[in-house]
């Protein structure tokens, strides 16, 4: 590949994703289906890009950089506090996984090397898409998310068998001794990657700190990372594997944060590029020769490994509205499946024409998690339904709805609870919803910014919506829904910044607090205390900044959208605000006797 044809797909790829990931989150569709879009778009479809070989080789790094991450989150305790998620329930997925399929495959025809290989092949999922995805919906931390991460890392941890085993499978003699051999190769590339991971890297990285220069370190970062991958592939085991484990090895070092500040960029990048891949790769011909094949074997595979994977998780202790989504996070066929069909291929084991067929329907299941997750979304919105006749039969209707169940919204609602106020709570957070039921909450699942879901939850009745939905447009969504739909319904609402401030105040909204404000001018007092002002003195500045800022935001409203207005007003405000703090000082030097008596009765000498 020469350097023009380089710099041109550069360009196709960079360019693909900016155009289509954004398209796809402002439809709520997840940027792993934006990236996808694109490589269909400049791959198969366009025929801009058509060396998909070369740039997935590049593009695996990025799965590979993800799992040194999450490795460095989890130290060894914690890893081993997870065994039985990853032994049981990645053993468990794994096995009724295989069989299910494998029983397809033998209805379809297919002999039994053949069917159990794909079945192998298929059984395991994609880390990509399944981290990606839960790290969008802020489900890695939560225990649906161990659940999944646990079965994953069980997947990693089978990939020396099912290698193995796939020539075995072939129809000539076996090699025995080839596999032994094998065997022991990952055997001794764990143990090397255990030893360096303990004893080297932070030798290595010491040496990198000293020098001072931000690029050595990063370079020696991912130096560590792209080596201890390389021994691994060179060993036929998973590169993300022995990512992990390094991660793991170092999350307990004094250089971890600095460590993942470095890798995230190009995790990030490698990993839309990763998703770009396999949207290249979708064989759109073959798909248009045999569509009623592929889509039958899209849709069997689909139910089959769904049905398997919701039957285990009552033993991973899923909770039982998650089940379903826990299953589609995993129902995808994996990019592990490419390798493991590229093995059976070159050992006789599965004929070309299966190998096409089912590379296809891997690809296709990839792009179809997004709309899984829609799936997912509607049945929980429906269990909710299911549920209002049952909150309905309650004799006194709450006075309060707080929309968004975040760190801000706990406060409020605490708040409320404290003072014997009744809320109805809407969130999107399962992990929340029998807590707050225990403590006589009513709540309920799903978008806040959907009509049914704001009327079950007595929009038409309470006195109050509390607004302290995390996302800004979202949020907005919602504002709009009830000043058309309930105007009766006072609102107080977050701010995520100043702008978010504008247009909510933009729309009638009569209280807005914004988010750090409070938070920051206590930090700001407190500070001027520590360098050495009267409490006094640091009280009575906070308040007159608080009194202006308030003041020139009131006024800048209605100048939100002129811009040169706005900077104009914004300009003098501070102008003014320096000048109001010089006759603060000066009033404050006269008034010194009243700050003393203020101090005694607080206490403080």
């Amino acid at each position: 590949m020469d350097d023009h044809s380089m710099m041109f797909d550069a360009v196709m790829y960079l360019g693909a994703a900016v155009i289509c990931v954004p398209i796809a989150s402002r439809l709520k569709l997840g940027s792993v289906l934006g990236y996808l879009i694109a490589g269909c778009v400049i791959g198969p479809l366009l025929g801009l890009v058509r060396d998909v070989h070369a740039i997935m080789g590049v593009a695996e790094l990025g799965v590979v950089l993800m799992l040194f991450v999450i490795g460095l989150e989890l130290d060894p305790k914690r890893l081993w506090e997870l065994r039985r998620v990853v032994f049981v329930g990645g053993a468990l997925q794994l096995v009724s996984a295989t069989l299910a399929l494998t029983l397809g495959a033998l209805a379809l025809g297919m002999p039994w090397q053949a069917a159990l290989i794909a079945a192998l092949a298929l059984s395991l999922s994609s880390t990509a898409i399944a981290m990606q995805t839960m790290a969008e919906r802020n489900l890695a931390k939560a225990p649906l998310g161990q659940a999944v991460f646990g079965v994953l890392l069980f997947q990693d941890l089978a990939a020396v068998p099912i290698i193995s085993l796939v020539p075995l499978l072939a129809p000539q003699a076996s090699n025995e001794p080839f596999q032994l051999l094998n065997l022991g190769k990952g055997i001794a590339a764990i143990l090397l990657v255990i030893g360096v991971g303990r004893y080297l890297t932070r030798p290595m990285l010491q040496i990198a700190a000293r020098t001072g220069l931000r690029e050595v370190f990063t370079a020696i970062s991912l130096l560590l990372v792209l080596g201890i991958a390389q021994v691994m592939h060179l060993a036929g085991l998973s590169m993300a594997l022995g990512a992990f484990l390094a991660g793991v090895l170092l999350a307990g070092s004094e250089y971890r944060r600095a460590l993942e500040t470095d890798i995230e960029p190009f995790k990030g990048l490698l990993m839309g590029l990763f998703f770009i891949a396999v949207g290249m790769s979708i064989d759109f011909r073959l798909l248009a020769d045999k569509p009623l094949l592929v889509l039958g074997l899209l849709v069997g595979f689909q139910t089959l490994k769904l049905g398997a994977l919701y039957a285990i998780s009552p033993r991973l202790e899923v909770a039982r509205p998650q089940r379903m989504l826990f299953a589609s996070l995993l129902a995808q066929g994996g990019e592990f499946a490419f390798v493991v069909f590229g093995v059976a291929r070159a050992s006789n084991a599965l004929p070309s024409d299966y190998e096409g067929i089912l590379t296809l329907v891997v690809a296709l299941s990839m792009a179809l998690t997004p709309f899984l997750m829609l799936f997912c979304d509607r049945i929980a919105a429906r269990s909710v339904g299911a549920q209002r006749e049952d909150d309905a039969v309650e004799s006194e209707g709450a006075q309060v709805i707080i929309a968004g169940f975040g760190r801000f919204g706990q406060i409020v609602a605490r708040l409320l609870w404290a003072s014997d106020i009744k809320a109805t709570v809407l969130d999107h957070d399962p992990d929340q919803i029998e807590l707050l039921r225990r403590f006589g909450f009513r709540i309920f699942y799903g978008d806040a910014t959907r009509l049914d879901l704001l009327e079950a939850a007595g929009a038409g009745e309470a006195k109050l919506l509390v607004n302290a939905i995390d996302d800004q447009e979202e949020s907005l969504e919602l504002t709009d829904i009830v000043r058309e739909k309930f105007p009766k319904l006072r609102m107080i609402a977050r701010a995520r910044n100043v702008t978010h401030y504008f247009e909510l105040r933009e729309r009638g909204v009569d209280v807005v607090e914004r988010e750090t404000f409070e938070s920051a001018l206590a930090m700001g007092r407190h500070a001027l205390v520590q360098l050495g002002r009267p409490p006094y003195e640091a009280r009575e500045l906070s308040d007159r900044f608080r009194r202006h800022n308030i003041k020139m935001l009131e006024q800048l409203t209605f100048h939100y959208h002129d811009e040169a207005k706005r900077l104009s007003m914004a300009k003098a405000g501070r102008e003014e605000l320096d000048a109001q703090f010089e006759r603060d000082r000066a009033a404050l030097r006269k008034e010194h006797g009243t700050a003393k008596g203020w101090l005694i009765e607080q206490g403080e000498t």
